[in-house]
C-alpha cells in the first residue's frame, strides 16, 4: 500500500497542481516515506516544487520535546535554509506572517486517532487560517492505527480547547484526511482542501488499521509503538490523574500504577464492576519504577494492557470504557485516595485537567459516584457514539 506522501512523489501529476506555487509542509518525527526518509527532505528532491516553509507541530518538526506543555522556538533549517515555524510555541494558531511564506501548505501527521492527540486540532487551526487567508491546504494521508472503532462521550460545548478541537467522541475512527473533511463541514469553511489519499489501506484488514508492512515511528516521543496506539483513547486520562501512565518506562501509555495501590485488586475489582469492558486484550499485573514524570523513583504497583497478541480483539477492545472502570475500581477500593490532578492542563485554568481531557465532567462525576453503574455510564455515552458514527458516514473516503 502507499500512504499520501509516497504516492505525492510516486505520481507527478499529482504535483503537477503545486508548479509555481510556494509549498509548507507541516510534519513531524513519524512524517516518513516508505524507505524512512522524512518527509521534508524528500520533498525537497523534489525539482518541480518550491519548499518555502515547515511547520511543527507539538514535540516539534524533528521531535525535539520530551513532555507535553514543552514548547519549541521558529528556526531556520541549517540544510534548507528555509524557517521553520513552531505552531507550539509563541502561538497555537499559524500568525499571519507565518501564512504569508506560502501558497498550498501539505500536512504530513501521523495521527493516532484520538481527539486528544493534540495534531487534529492544529490541523482545525490550519484550515481556518487557510480559510482566512486563501490558501490552500492538503494532507497527505496516513492511517488511523487505532481503525475505525468510535468511543467515548462527545465534547460538551464550552470545553473545546487545544485538545478538544469539536463535539467528536475520544476514538472518532477517522483518517487525518477524513478529519479535515469534517472540520471543513462542521465549522463551515470556505477553503481550498484536498486529501491525497492512501492507495490499499484496509481499516478492518490484517492490523486493524495499521498496515503490517510499514515500520512504526514515534509520532511523539511516547507514543513508542502500535499496542500505545490502540491504547491510547483509555490511557490519555490518566494525565489529568495521580496516577502513573508508565512515562518513564519503556511502555509509557499501556499501563497505569501508583506506589499505594493494590493491582490485583483493582482489577478484581474492574472484573466485578464491568466484565464486558474487559475483553479484547489481557490485563497484567505488573511492577514499574519510572524514571522521570509521576512517582520517579518509587516502586508502583501497576497493571499493563496487552492489545496485543492472542489476546488482541480489534471489535471487542473498548480502551476509553477500560480504563473508565479502572477508575472506578480504584474509587471503590480507596474512596479517599486522590485521584484528580489538578494543574492546568494545556493552559486550561479553573478546570480539573481530567475534564478537560474528558471534554466535560460527566466522566468524572459517574466514577466519584458510588452508586452510578457500568449501564449508568453506556446510557449516556451508546447514543452519542451512534450519532457520530452517523454523522461521519459521508466523510469515508476508504
Amino acid at each position: 500500500m502507499k500512504f499520501g506522501i509516497d504516492r505525492l512523489l510516486s505520481e507527478p501529476e499529482l504535483r503537477a497542481p503545486l508548479a509555481g506555487k510556494r509549498v509548507a509542509l507541516l510534519a513531524h518525527p513519524a512524517s516518513v516515506t516508505d524507505n524512512l526518509t522524512h518527509s521534508l527532505d524528500a520533498l525537497a528532491g523534489c525539482e518541480d516544487m518550491k519548499l518555502s516553509a515547515a511547520f511543527g507541530p507539538q514535540h516539534g518538526l524533528r521531535g525535539d520535546k520530551q513532555d507535553n506543555m514543552i514548547e519549541s522556538p521558529d528556526y531556520e533549517d541549517p540544510a534548507l535554509g528555509i524557517p521553520v515555524f513552531s505552531l507550539y510555541g509563541e502561538v497555537r494558531r499559524p500568525a499571519k506572517e507565518m501564512m504569508d511564506s506560502f501558497d498550498v501548505i501539505l500536512i504530513d501527521l501521523q495521527d493516532l486517532g484520538c481527539r486528544i492527540y493534540t495534531f487534529i486540532t492544529t490541523l482545525r487551526y490550519i484550515l481556518e487560517a487557510a480559510a482566512e487567508h486563501d490558501k490552500a491546504v492538503w494532507v497527505l494521508d496516513r492511517p488511523n492505527p487505532a481503525g475505525r472503532p468510535v468511543e467515548g462521550m462527545m465534547l460538551e460545548e464550552g470545553w473545546e480547547s487545544f485538545v478538544g478541537a469539536g463535539p467528536m467522541p475520544m476514538r472518532h475512527g477517522l483518517t487525518l484526511g477524513e478529519m479535515g473533511l469534517w472540520f471543513v463541514r462542521h465549522f463551515n469553511l470556505d477553503v481550498d482542501y484536498r486529501v491525497i489519499e492512501m492507495q490499499g489501506w484496509q481499516p478492518d484488514g490484517p492490523g486493524f488499521g495499521w498496515p503490517t508492512d510499514r515500520v512504526w515511528i514515534n509520532p511523539s516521543p511516547n507514543a513508542p509503538n502500535l499496542f500505545m496506539a490502540r491504547a491510547y483513547a483509555g490511557t490519555v486520562m490518566l494525565e489529568g490523574t495521580t496516577l502513573s501512565e508508565g512515562r518513564g518506562t519503556t511502555r509509557p501509555l499501556e499501563l497505569f500504577g501508583a506506589p499505594e495501590i493494590d493491582a490485583k485488586a483493582v482489577i478484581s475489582e474492574m472484573d466485578k464492576i464491568a466484565p464486558q469492558w474487559l475483553k479484547g486484550c489481557k490485563l497484567r499485573e505488573c511492577w514499574f519504577e519510572p524514571t522521570f514524570h509521576k512517582h520517579v523513583g518509587k516502586l508502583c504497583n501497576g497493571v499493563q494492557i496487552h492489545a496485543e497478541g492472542p489476546f488482541y480483539d480489534h471489535s471487542a477492545f473498548q480502551p476509553w470504557r477500560l480504563q473508565s472502570v479502572a477508575f472506578k475500581a480504584i474509587r471503590n477500593l480507596y474512596p479517599d485516595y486522590d485521584l484528580w490532578r489538578d494543574f492546568p492542563y494545556e493552559y486550561e485554568v479553573g478546570k480539573l485537567a481530567f475534564d478537560v481531557i474528558n471534554g466535560g465532567p460527566r466522566l468524572r462525576e459517574w466514577i466519584d459516584d458510588p452508586s452510578a453503574s457500568a449501564d449508568d455510564l453506556d446510557v449516556i455515552t451508546v447514543p452519542e457514539e451512534k450519532l457520530w458514527e452517523q454523522s461521519i458516514k459521508e466523510h469515508l473516503i476508504y
